[in-house]
C-alpha cells in the first residue's frame, strides 16, 4: 500500500511535523491509539417515547469502572428528529492543513432534516452541542432535505448527501456543502447533475472521482419497506459516478435486479486504488466497483448472500438484508452484516476478485433459536441460529451498524436500521431498545467470536429504551476517514 505524501512530502508537509487531523495514511493509522471511547446516535423518534434523540457517549476501555456502559448523554433540543449518520468537521482529508482540527462532530438528523453540530473535543467524556443547522436555511438555500451520509473535505468544508425535497420527493436530493464554520454554502454537484435516488457517498480524490449510491424517495422508506414501492419505481439500483471535486455526474452504473437499494459505499482506504465495494440490500450481494481501461467505470457481484427459505414469515424467502459493510484499514479484510438473517461475516479481500470467507458469527436475526420464523434446508429439513447469551441477554434484532477498531481486532455492532423499518421487522426492538456487542476479530487468519465481557444495552436508559444507530470513536475510523 502507498501511503498519502509520497512524492509530496515536501510541498504539503505531511513528511515532519504532523499538524493536521488523523493520520498520514491508513497504514499509520493502524498504529493509532486504542479506543477509549464511542459516541453513538441513540434515537427515540418513532418509539412512542416522546423525548428528544441523544448522542451517547459509552465507555470502551476494558481496564475502565465504567466499561461498557453509557457515561454520557446529549439530548438535542427537539422531537422528532431521527439522528442517523455522522461525520467529522475534519479528518485525514486535512492531514496536512495544521490549522484543521478534528473538534466536531456532524450530526445530521435524517427526519426533521436539522444538522447537529456537536463539541468532542473540549470534553471528549460529556459532549455539547455547539449549532445547530435549521432545516429552513437549508431548504431556502438549496432546496435540499433528509440528510444522510456527511464527509469532511481537504478544502475544509463539509459536504452531506440529501435525499431529497421537504415533501420528500427523491427526484429533488443533492448534496448540501456547508462551510467551516457550518453556513449553508449551497449544493456541490454542478446544476443539472443530481440524480434521482442518493444515498451514501465516497471520493477517491487520486481518480478525481466520487461515487454515490442510491436507497430510496423519503415519502416511500419513511413509511416503513413496502414492496409496491419497489415495483413503483421508489426505490434506486444504480451508482453515480461524479467528477471530483468538479461535481459533474458523468457515468450512471445500473446494478440491474442483482444491485437493489445499494446503501453503504466504501473505496478501498489506499488512495492509489481504483476499486471499492458498495452493499446491495435487498438482493443482498456485496458489489465491486472498478475503473477499466478506458477510465469508465464498472462492476461486478463478488458476494453472494442467497435468501433463505422460510416457515412463518411475510414471504415464502428471506433475503440476508446487508445493510451495512466495511474494510479494515489495511484492506485485507471486508464485513458486512445481514440483519435479516442475524450473522456477522468476514471476508479476505486480499484478492479483491475473489473474496474469501474467513469468519462468520451469528449474533441475532429472525432465525434465532426460539424464533416462530425456522429456515428450510433445500431437502426440507429445518433449522434456526445458534445465537449465544451475553451477560444473560438475549440478543434482540439483528447486527446493523458496524465499526471496526484502527487495529482491526475489535468489531462493534448496533442492532437499530431506522425506527419505522425497526417497528416493522423487529417490533421487540422498539419495546426493549438496542444494545451495542463487540467481536474479538482474529486478523492473522481470520475469524470472529463474540466478547462474553461487552455489552451495552440501551434498554435501560433512563429515558426508557432506546434505538443505537451508528457508532464513532473521538480520533477517527475507518468509515469516516479518507485518504488523499
Amino acid at each position: 500500500m502507498s501511503t498519502v505524501g509520497e512524492g509530496k512530502v515536501s510541498s504539503n508537509g505531511h513528511g515532519c511535523c504532523k499538524s493536521g487531523p488523523g493520520y498520514a495514511s491508513p497504514l499509520e493509522a493502524i498504529s493509532g491509539p486504542r479506543e477509549s471511547l464511542i459516541y453513538v446516535t441513540s434515537v427515540y423518534t418513532g418509539t412512542g417515547i416522546e423525548k428528544p434523540d441523544y448522542l451517547a457517549t459509552v465507555d470502551v476501555d476494558p481496564n475502565s469502572p465504567t466499561y461498557s456502559k453509557v457515561i454520557h448523554r446529549l439530548p438535542v433540543p427537539y422531537l422528532g428528529d431521527e439522528l442517523h449518520h455522522t461525520g467529522w468537521n475534519s479528518c485525514s482529508s486535512c492531514h496536512g492543513d495544521p490549522s484543521a482540527d478534528r473538534r466536531f462532530l456532524i450530526v445530521p438528523a435524517l427526519v426533521s432534516g436539522r444538522v447537529y453540530v456537536v463539541d468532542v473535543k473540549t470534553n471528549p467524556r460529556a459532549p455539547s452541542l455547539h449549532k445547530v443547522v435549521e432545516p429552513a436555511d437549508i431548504i431556502q438555500k438549496t432546496g435540499l432535505a433528509y440528510p444522510h451520509t456527511s464527509h469532511c473535505l481537504a478544502s475544509g468544508d463539509i459536504m452531506i448527501s440529501c435525499l431529497g425535497d421537504k415533501d420528500g420527493n427523491a427526484a429533488g436530493n443533492g448534496f448540501l456543502l456547508l462551510d467551516s464554520e457550518f453556513n449553508v454554502k449551497g449544493r456541490w454537484e454542478k446544476p443539472g447533475h443530481s440524480p434521482l435516488f442518493g444515498y451514501d457517498f465516497w471520493y477517491q480524490p487520486r481518480h478525481n472521482t466520487m461515487i454515490s449510491t442510491s436507497w430510496g424517495a423519503p415519502s416511500a422508506f419513511t413509511k416503513g419497506f413496502n414492496l409496491q414501492h419497489l415495483s413503483d419505481g421508489l426505490y434506486g439500483r444504480h451508482l453515480h459516478v461524479y467528477s471530483w471535486p468538479g461535481g459533474e455526474l458523468r457515468q450512471t452504473m445500473d446494478l440491474g435486479d442483482s444491485g437493489l437499494i445499494p446503501l453503504e459505499i466504501r473505496f478501498l482506504h489506499d488512495p492509489a486504488k481504483d476499486t471499492g465495494f458498495v452493499g446491495s440490500a435487498l438482493t443482498s450481494n456485496m458489489i465491486r466497483f472498478f475503473k477499466t481501461q478506458d477510465e469508465s467505470w464498472s462492476h461486478e457481484v463478488a458476494i453472494s448472500v442467497k435468501p433463505l427459505k422460510v416457515q412463518n414469515w411475510i414471504l415464502p424467502e428471506m433475503p440476508g438484508l446487508i445493510t451495512d459493510f466495511l474494510i479494515s484499514l489495511d484492506d485485507r479484510f471486508l464485513y458486512f452484516v445481514n440483519w435479516l438473517h442475524g450473522d456477522i461475516r468476514q471476508y479476505n479481500i486480499e484478492d479483491v476478485k475473489n473474496p474469501k470467507l474467513t469468519g462468520q458469527v451469528w449474533v441475532g436475526g429472525l432465525i434465532q433459536k426460539g424464533s416462530p420464523v425456522v429456515a428450510m434446508t433445500d431437502d426440507g429439513e429445518t433449522w434456526q441460529a445458534e445465537v449465544p447469551e451475553i451477560q444473560g441477554n438475549k440478543l434482540r434484532g439483528g447486527p446493523q451498524m458496524i465499526q471496526l477498531s484502527l487495529d482491526g481486532k475489535r468489531l462493534y455492532a448496533t442492532n437499530s436500521l431506522f425506527s419505522t423499518w425497526d417497528k416493522q421487522f423487529y417490533p421487540e426492538l422498539v419495546q426493549k431498545g438496542s444494545h451495542i456487542i463487540q467481536i474479538d476479530v482474529d486478523t492473522e487468519k481470520g475469524g470472529l467470536k463474540i466478547n462474553p465481557n461487552f455489552f451495552v444495552d440501551f434498554g435501560t436508559e433512563p429515558d426508557g429504551p432506546s434505538l443505537a444507530h451508528e457508532m464513532r470513536y473521538p480520533g477517527g475510523d475507518c468509515t469516516s476517514d479518507i485518504w488523499i
